[in-house]
Order: structure tokens, then sequence, then C-alpha cells
């Protein structure tokens, strides 16, 4: 090996292999590391993971729950006991990059929806509540509540009664 080149084993010694824990206000955590935008609101009992964006004046409710590698633009609001999965997007600027904030279009996502693992959501385009938007989907509309969804572009599935009937799961608020 050239003496130029450092081992992997020197270069792995300071880099941590674990996201480290950040408490927040209200007993919520982020992992490390990942970015939470100025005026962002993160309510009490949530969750956000390591790679994930949340973006300036974003709200989320409490309880909500942030995988890794998920992204929340600017100025979308999310309500309470919402999942977001894993590289999930949620996006706001139909026409990007327009620099004018006027011309974007923040989503909203209901309480207790769910956005699976790498879905992207358009602009504009709310997520109802009790909503289930599939892993890999695309929304290109606004999805009304208690619904599931999901495809390129999502279409809809079943219920979400019969999403919770087929987990063994029931709907109890």
């Amino acid at each position: 090996m050239n003496s130029d080149w450092a081992s992997e084993d020197d270069l792995m010694n300071d880099v941590p292999l674990t996201g480290q824990r950040i408490d927040l206000d209200g007993g919520s955590v982020a992992w490390w590391p990942c970015h939470i935008g100025r005026n962002a609101i993160v309510g009490t009992n949530c969750s956000i993971g390591a790679l994930a964006h949340i973006g300036q004046r974003v709200t989320l409710g409490p309880d909500c729950k942030i995988q890794g590698a998920a992204y929340i633009a600017d100025e979308c609001t999310l309500g309470a006991r919402v999942f977001i999965g894993p590289a999930a997007v949620i996006l706001n600027d139909k026409f990007p990059p327009s620099g004018d904030r006027t011309k974007w279009q923040p989503v909203s996502v209901g309480d207790d929806a769910v956005v699976g693992g790498n879905a992207t959501v358009i602009p504009g385009n709310d997520v109802g509540e009790r909503t289930v938007l599939a892993a890999g989907a695309v929304l290109t509309k606004p999805l009304p509540a208690g619904e599931v969804w999901g495809g390129n572009p999502a279409v809809f599935l079943m219920t979400r009664d019969d999403y919770d009937a087929k987990r063994g799961t029931h709907h109890d608020r």
C-alpha cells in the first residue's frame, strides 16, 4: 500500500458511527446529524432521525416521528402523531428554484397521517387526517382523510379502516 494513503482503520478511528442524541424541549429528541431550520416549531414527544431536514418555519405537531433522511421543506405543517418514513420528501416549490416565497405551496399533513419511506409529496398537495401515502409513492393531488394511496402517480388503494384491519390495529381517536 502506498504510504501516502491513510488506511481505513486510521480514517475511521475518530468518526462516530452512531448518531448522537439531541434532547429538545417538550420531551422531543433529534439524532445528529440533522437540520432543524430557523423558527421551526417541534411539538412535544417528537422524534427526528439522523440526516433529516426540517425546513424553516415548519410546524410539527405533538408525537410526530420523522425518520432518517426525510426532507420537509420550509413552511410545511404536520399535525399530531404524523409518521414520515425514511427518505420521504415533502416539497413546497412547484417551479424550483423560484426564490420567491409568494409562489411556494407548502404542504399540510393531517393528524395521524403516514407518508411512507421514499414517498414524495409535490407542493400544494395536502395529506388528509388518517391518510396513508405508501412507500415510494408520488403524490400529485390533495388527498382526502382516511384513505390509502400508492404508486406513481399515487392512486387510491383502500380505506384507512381496511388498512388498519390488515395491520391488526384499529383507530381509537
